[in-house]
């Protein structure tokens, strides 16, 4: 025999693909990963009946008066301040979106295309600064603008990202000053 006959002698055919096992696979699969999906819906849903207590949004006045500054970007969230992993949302304050920000001697309008728009009373501003993160958003230092207000009895942080970030510094400065005079005329 020569050696091309004692190889292809010893040749066996392919192994046949198991489909049934590969489908059970697949659709168990599918199977869990719309369970853990619904798990974390249901979870986000629960923490909204949680927070059931914070009162409904304002809505911005009719008049608000001239516009200090405006900005254009993202919400990243709200939370409850100085704890930054824990995400507000009740009233779709959890809800990223873009955002226009128009601050006016009323307030802060803050006005998301795809989810509620709500509105800061100029006297419920207590702060901003700059940031690197928020729930779930971990950005460069200084690169998230953060406003701290009250609504209800609670002190709320909510995270806005300028599509120019270089805008932010005017923002801190101005919203500050603003709750200073607002403060000082208390």
């Amino acid at each position: 025999m020569t050696p091309v006959t004692l190889l292809t002698a010893e040749q066996k055919s392919a192994e046949v693909t198991d489909w049934a096992a590969r489908i059970g696979w697949l659709v168990g699969l599918a199977l869990f990963v719309a369970l853990v999906y619904w798990l974390m819906r249901e979870g986000w849903k629960w923490r909204g009946t949680l927070q059931g207590d914070l009162p409904e949004l304002p809505s911005a006045p009719d008049e608000p008066g001239p516009v200090k500054l405006d900005m254009s970007g993202r919400y990243h969230g709200s939370t409850t301040a100085g704890q930054w992993l824990d995400r507000i949302v009740a009233h779709g304050l959890g809800t990223r979106s873009r955002v226009e920000l128009t601050l006016t001697d009323a307030g802060l309008d803050v006005v998301r295309p795809g989810a509620g728009d709500f509105f800061v009373p100029a006297g419920q501003l207590r702060g901003a600064r700059l940031d690197k993160g928020i729930a779930g958003k971990v950005l460069t230092e200084g690169g998230l603008l953060v406003v701290t207000w009250e609504h209800g009895d609670r002190l709320i942080d909510s995270g806005f990202r300028s599509d120019t970030a270089a805008e932010h510094g005017a923002w801190v400065d101005t919203l500050n000053q603003m709750i200073n005079d607002t403060e000082g005329a208390r």
